[in-house]
């Protein structure tokens, strides 16, 4: 009888060993990625948002007579703002171009309110 109780006795032991086994070979494959997902949430998606709500900023701020450039490196003074396009005038021959408001890269004319934003690719 006492030998029975000591087998049962070793059984539980290894059964409890071996659920300790499963728990941290879990927590060593959990706690990695949980790290890497918050070291890509602060190095890459957190500074992407920033930058972002920066160039939105920057086009809503868009007034008439500003100086831009365009993402093609068209260079001109806007002329007429409509909700999403901007008349920019170009040279000295008065060219006009339509672009998208999203086309705006850089406003080059510093408002006391707004600081000049330059987006880089």
């Amino acid at each position: 009888m006492n030998t029975e109780i000591i087998k049962l006795m070793q059984q539980t032991a290894a059964d409890s060993a071996g659920s300790m086994n499963s728990i941290t070979s879990i927590l060593f494959t959990v706690v990695p990625l949980a790290l890497m997902l918050v070291v890509f949430y602060f190095l890459l998606i957190r500074p992407e948002k920033k930058r972002a709500k920066k160039e939105k900023e920057m086009r809503e701020n868009l007034q008439v007579a500003d100086e831009v450039v365009t993402i093609g490196g068209i260079i001109g003074r806007v002329l007429s703002i409509q909700e999403e396009t901007i008349v920019v005038e170009t040279g000295s021959d008065r060219n006009r171009i339509r672009v998208l408001k999203t086309a705006i890269a850089e406003n080059r004319t510093a408002h006391d309110d707004v600081e000049t934003v330059t987006i880089k690719k």
